[in-house]
């Protein structure tokens, strides 16, 4: 331990380690575990141990070179891919609620297809970085979107569309990082915004191609909630209730009052999907703001922190996992206000979720061993 102690010593100092980042983080978590305890005090142990985890693996990371971990993207593509296909082999792929998205680990389970979260932050970061004078050229972005490709149709058969949207939006912005022209940007939104509309269009008719029943009800009660008041939009609603019920500062912290949207058992799984109704409702308009300014205060971080990074891999890293905080946020709060359609996303850092808490921490981890290189002794 002493041996190793020294090696740090010698590489690291402590007074450039981002402690603006990690505060924020951290008293997030703990938000966190008192609202997991709120909505399921049975969950509040695992909660407590995924932190803990998560603080360990960010320590961890945070003192190995990301550089050395970028040159083995390409086993990291790999074992993304094998993780998600891990699924569906009988005896290890675990289905609940007819979604198949876990594995059985034996003592916990593992959702894969957080993981493929943080390790595409990785994996394109290095293979950008490597071509960054390429990134216009179409044959390159097709390389690109083609590596993409098997995640996104693999999380998406499970079925999990709410991640499949999520981690198109975080490829998207990693290939902005890598350099991508505004020209070709503004191209590509001229043709997706048409495009996505049309998809509206379409996906709201009958016998629509594209999406599961489940999934279209659920565009539905989105574009007219009152009318599936009772059916689809039941939970987007009682979560808007539930939030303008705590007005300014809530009904108090794990209220028993049995018009509570949890006790009331007016939303499924209050620990993840809706966390953001729970705080509303028992914290407040005070509490809303601080969850969204902690998680703001961490985006910005982790962009400055890319700022000061010494190469593209750094820079990518860092714009990548503030990408992927910023847009599942923005879900996740989004859903719970019904700015979006019902979809199952956790709130980084708050909700539920054993893998889905420690890979935040991993990416904040990858964050702050950038933010060591530009001091590091040589």
């Amino acid at each position: 331990m002493k041996v190793i102690l020294k090696n740090i010593k010698l590489h690291y100092d402590l007074k450039d380690y981002r402690f603006s980042l990690i505060i924020p983080v951290v008293i997030l978590s703990v938000i966190g575990i008192f609202m997991v305890r709120s909505a399921r005090p049975d969950l509040v142990n695992r909660q407590i141990m995924g932190v803990i985890l998560g603080v360990a693996a960010m320590a961890v990371i945070s003192l190995i070179d990301y550089n050395w971990v970028l040159n083995l993207y390409w086993p990291l593509y790999i074992l993304n891919l094998l993780l998600l296909a891990a699924i569906w082999i009988p005896g290890i792929g675990v289905e609940a609620n007819g979604a198949r998205r876990w594995l059985n680990l034996g003592i916990t389970q593992l959702q894969p297809s957080d993981l493929t979260k943080i390790l595409m932050i990785l994996f394109f970061a290095r293979f950008l970085s490597d071509r960054e004078k390429k990134i216009n050229s179409p044959k390159l972005i097709l390389q690109a979107v083609a590596l993409i490709l098997p995640s996104l149709i693999m999380i998406y058969k499970q079925p999990n569309l709410s991640t499949t949207i999520c981690i198109a939006g975080l490829f998207c912005a990693l290939m902005f990082l890598g350099g991508l022209s505004y020209k070709f940007i503004g191209t590509v939104l001229a043709v997706a915004v048409p495009a996505v509309i049309l998809f509206l269009v379409i996906a709201v008719q009958p016998n629509q191609p594209f999406l599961h029943d489940y999934q279209q009800g659920r565009i539905l009660a989105w574009l007219d909630p009152e009318k599936y008041a009772d059916d689809e939009s039941y939970q987007q609603l009682n979560s808007v209730m539930a939030i303008g019920s705590g007005q300014l500062s809530g009904k108090g912290y794990n209220n028993d009052e049995t018009t509570s949207v949890k006790n009331g058992n007016f939303v499924s799984e209050p620990q993840t999907d809706f966390i953001f109704a729970i705080i509303g409702e028992e914290l407040g308009f005070v509490g809303c703001c601080v969850v969204i300014f902690l998680l703001l205060l961490i985006v910005i971080d982790c962009i400055l922190i890319g700022l000061r990074a010494k190469d593209t891999g750094g820079r990518i890293i860092c714009g990548g996992v503030a990408a992927l905080i910023g847009i599942q946020s923005f879900i996740n709060i989004g859903v719970a206000t019904l700015i979006l359609p019902n979809t199952g996303l956790s709130l980084p850092f708050v909700s539920y979720g054993l893998t889905s808490v420690v890979c935040f921490f991993m990416g904040i981890g990858f964050v702050l061993n950038v933010g060591l290189q530009p001091n590091k002794y040589q």
